[in-house]
């Protein structure tokens, strides 16, 4: 991130060095791969923090997903984490304040539950009460 963050500014000088920099980097962001790299490593979005096995989510920030209400980051407001539950089965009792529970769907997703932690990360997968209370623990504290 410090790198990432030093480089930009490099490129923000006036400097003519930096500015042959700024306009190579220009002309590479118009292929593809080139331009979806830099998106992911300035938003960080491509940052997979290891929160154990499971799912191929797990750890990964979730992208800005479609629901029948709305969009994901829409809910996301708040500041809070987030359980977006397709199943209308889970609960986030005794984590009000903290967690907000969304009984949504969206076509583009293929997990039946997701809890995410206010930066959006993937905290559990899932389906299971009992395995979404432990997460809402460890992620949320105690209710």
């Amino acid at each position: 991130m410090l790198d990432n963050t030093r480089a930009q500014m490099q490129l923000t000088t006036n400097e003519p060095g930096p500015q042959a920099v700024r306009r190579l980097v220009a002309q590479l962001m118009d292929v593809d791969d080139v331009n979806r790299f830099l998106i992911e490593k300035i938003t960080a979005i491509s940052i997979r923090y290891d929160f154990g096995a499971g799912h191929a989510l797990l750890g990964r920030r979730l992208r800005d997903v479609p629901l029948k209400r709305g969009r994901l980051f829409e809910l996301m407001r708040s500041g809070n984490g987030l359980l977006l539950d397709q199943t209308g089965r889970l609960s986030v009792d005794g984590w009000g304040g903290r967690v907000d529970h969304v009984a949504d769907s969206s076509d583009e997703l293929d997990m039946r539950a997701v809890l995410l932690r206010p930066d959006g990360h993937v905290a559990w997968v899932g389906e299971d009460q009992q395995t979404l209370e432990v997460a809402l623990a460890r992620w949320f504290g105690n209710p």
